[in-house]
């Protein structure tokens, strides 16, 4: 019954773990801190 099932859910897995990972590298920094402007009263 459970031929192949582990293996097959595993491969299945580290393709979406890849994938996840190669978007997470092309993603903007966001949180990067705002700089406040010189003058506050703005």
């Amino acid at each position: 019954m459970a031929d192949g099932f582990l293996e097959k859910h595993h491969e299945e897995y580290e393709k979406r773990k890849a994938d996840w990972l190669r978007k997470q590298r092309h993603l903007p920094k966001t949180h990067q801190r705002l700089e406040r402007p010189d003058d506050e009263a703005l």
